[in-house]
């Protein structure tokens, strides 16, 4: 199996309700040759990443609307596609697409973090295909059990191609999807719905990065906390929000994403 053969298998798979990004063309939003175009990324990024014995593989669910069906590149939009190929061996990845470049938070994560480990790893999906709503093709779904089945020998191949020794699966989905592998396959939470601080502490922890820890040991501190709310002496967590004029300050750890959402809401929406 090469890059090659493998992402023309890719290209020739077919199934209702889903947009194949290395076969289909976007009426809207593509242009003319983009199937041609997002081949060619994922050959690129393929080639690379065995000429340079990448070892890992990061696996999500699903490709998203937003980032790979548009690129290509699994977890990758095209706000990033520059850096994915300064990455992986200085590649040239292309736009396939016309009219605005588009973002997804969930690429933009996974290309912090992998700035900061600073070793590539080839991206990957469950299901390598974009999976929409009927009639919506601007819409994420989770892929049904039929579309993994059928879609799960390309997985196998692709694992068969890069040898890795390591799988990193983002999200509990994804995690379990791959249970039965015989790799060593390390969870990590999705970075959406509120997850990013988790991911990134995932990723770090996989990777034995340590927390970065700042010491401030300026004997003056009650000048400049004060300005922060009065009430607080200096210790950490805390959290400041601020909308123009109006500030809420809370000292302490929030429990839940909705705690944190709650007191956003209450400032964002409350009236001058």
């Amino acid at each position: 199996m090469t890059p090659r053969t493998f992402t023309r298998m890719l290209a020739d798979t077919q199934l209702p309700s889903v947009f194949n990004p290395y076969s289909d063309c976007c009426p809207i939003s593509d242009k003319a040759d983009a199937a041609r175009v997002r081949r060619r990324n994922l050959v690129r990024c393929l080639e690379s990443a065995l000429k340079s014995q990448v070892d890992t593989i990061w696996i999500a669910r699903d490709l998203g609307y937003r980032g790979g069906r548009r690129t290509g590149v699994p977890l990758t939009d095209e706000v990033h596609l520059t850096q994915a190929g300064s990455w992986m061996g200085n590649v040239t990845l292309e736009r396939a697409t016309r009219g605005p470049v588009m973002a997804e938070r969930t690429a933009a994560m996974v290309w912090r973090v992998l700035g900061q480990i600073e070793k590539p790893a080839v991206l990957w999906n469950i299901f390598p295909l974009h999976p929409h709503d009927l009639n919506n093709p601007n819409s994420n779904r989770c892929h049904t059990r039929l579309e993994r089945d059928a879609t799960w020998p390309l997985l196998l191949a692709l694992i068969e191609m890069i040898e890795p020794k390591r799988i990193v699966a983002i999200g509990r989905d994804a995690s379990k999807a791959l249970s039965s592998m015989d790799i060593p396959v390390s969870m990590v939470r999705h970075p959406s719905y509120g997850g990013q601080a988790e991911f990134i502490a995932g990723v770090h922890a996989i990777y034995g990065i340590a927390p970065e820890v700042m010491v401030l040991k300026d004997q003056n501190y009650r000048i400049w906390t004060d300005k922060i709310d009065e009430s607080w002496y200096g210790a950490l967590p805390a959290t400041l929000i601020i909308k123009g004029e109006q500030r809420k300050f809370r000292f302490g750890s929030y429990e839940t994403y909705k705690e944190l959402q709650t007191d956003v809401d209450e400032l964002l929406y409350k009236s001058n």
